[in-house]
């Protein structure tokens, strides 16, 4: 059996964060190669992971949006309640 080496590349780590089965598979394909079952499930998970990317860097982009609304809201609110119970 091989040792395995004692240093890891970035490349390596950032493989391993994306998807640690993916980093396995990279190092260890299937001897006759990926069946279609498996192809179709790689697609999609794909697919998985570039929906979830997108999705951050949109909450990234639009975060000072969401706060700021968040805080409309609350003031709106606030207001609301102090007519309500203005004596």
């Amino acid at each position: 059996m091989d040792e395995p080496d004692a240093w890891a590349s970035a490349t390596d780590l950032a493989e391993y964060a994306y998807c640690p089965r993916a980093h396995w598979y990279h190092d260890h394909p299937p001897a006759g190669g990926p069946s279609r079952g498996a192809q179709r499930r790689a697609d999609a998970g794909r697919r998985f992971h570039a929906r979830e990317l997108a999705g951050e860097r949109r909450r990234a982009e639009y975060r000072g949006a969401y706060w700021g609304a968040l805080v409309v809201g609350v003031l709106l609110v606030l207001g609301a309640l102090a007519w309500i119970f203005h004596p």
